[in-house]
């Protein structure tokens, strides 16, 4: 299979770690990275052996030997370049979330064509576990699904040693805060291994900042969420109850579940050592009845390897990535309706 001819825009420590992996994958050629940081471009360039720099991501786009992209800066910035590399029939690897706003994606697909458009918010799909539960859904053992669970918040440590980044818990340069830091991995997992069959309907939300305390923890200035709820009513009855902070002022809980009419799952999705998905079957006879149907330690190098190859091997195979844009765009959705809901007050309606 003939390499893909990548370019890279973004240096920081997301980019580098897509450098990272797209200069030892088998399906890459990566040709050039640009960052208006000159030291940025120049390390990676050496380290790696990248033969173009440029100080913009407008003039990576004007190579004509660079077939596809990876935008891997900060959320307001990727709109405009993604628009600008369709245009230029150069394939897009985003960054998540993948827009500012469901608009912005909508923009993004009317360009896309038959050009690839990925989002990396499937990292964690790449995982073996989420392969299994994926497989073991779909053969129906849950029955129909009546609720889907998240819950995922994080204790607050002692105050961090460097200021953090200022996009970080940005509206403007990021598009919010802990929902869309870690929000699309959420829900493009809920989603991706229940098959995309889930349809979001009504949103009911709400978020917080950061408790006055911890201010340490987010760079000055910081205006957007550090912890939301929000319950997601979905076509044919099914509820997603969806929670996840940071820096908040409880201790650290991690909880997964799918229940469905006939069993549920309790499951994670991060990498971990000894990983457990456990099934709870049912039956008049016994009642609830548990057993462990996947366990083993997961290899968390294919979190990052996994979106860059599937990208590349997308292009070249003439499939669907993981994520595509039209997944990212009911991911944005969600992200958006949250937001809208917590501002106003109110349940949203989400516009299929």
């Amino acid at each position: 299979m003939k390499q893909v001819n990548l370019g890279i825009i973004g240096c920081g420590v997301i980019g580098t770690i897509h450098i990272q992996n797209a200069a030892k994958s088998k399906l890459i050629n990566l040709i050039a990275v640009a960052d208006q940081i000159e030291e940025r471009r120049r390390e990676v360039a050496e380290k790696f052996g990248i033969k173009k720099t440029y100080s913009s991501g407008e003039a990576l786009l004007k190579d004509p030997d660079v077939e596809a992209v990876v935008l891997a800066l900060p959320t307001g910035m990727r709109a405009s370049l993604a628009l600008r590399a369709f245009n230029s029939g150069k394939h897009v690897l985003l960054e998540k979330p993948a827009a500012m706003n469901a608009g912005e994606l909508k923009q993004m697909i009317n360009a896309c064509g038959e050009l690839v458009g990925a989002c990396c918010s499937s990292r964690y799909r790449f995982l073996e576990s989420a392969d299994f539960t994926a497989d073991f859904i779909a053969g129906g053992a849950l029955g129909k699904l009546r609720v889907v669970r998240c819950r995922a918040t994080s204790a607050a440590g002692p105050p961090p040693r460097k200021t953090p980044p200022s996009w970080r818990v940005n509206k403007a340069l990021n598009g919010g805060g802990i929902l869309v830091n870690w929000g699309p991995y959420d829900l493009d997992y809920l989603l991706g291994i229940t098959g995309w069959s889930i349809r979001p309907k009504l949103v009911l939300a709400q978020t917080w900042p950061i408790p006055p305390q911890f201010q340490c923890h987010v760079a000055p200035g910081s205006d957007a969420e550090e912890h939301f709820a929000a319950m997601i009513r979905c076509e044919g009855g099914t509820v997603i109850i969806f929670e996840r902070g940071e820096q908040v002022a409880a201790q650290s809980e991690n909880a997964w579940q799918l229940i469905g009419t006939k069993g549920s799952l309790q499951l994670k999705m991060i990498a971990e050592k000894e990983k457990k998905v456990v099934f709870n079957n049912s039956s008049t006879e016994k009642g609830v009845f548990s057993e462990v149907i996947w366990e083993g330690d997961e290899d968390s190098s294919r979190v990052h390897s996994g979106p860059v190859n599937d990208f590349a091997g997308a292009i070249r195979e003439k499939r669907h990535p993981k994520t595509g844009l039209e997944q990212a765009l009911v991911i944005q959705k969600i992200t958006d309706a949250i937001y809208a809901s917590a501002e106003r007050g109110k349940a949203i309606e989400i516009n299929q």
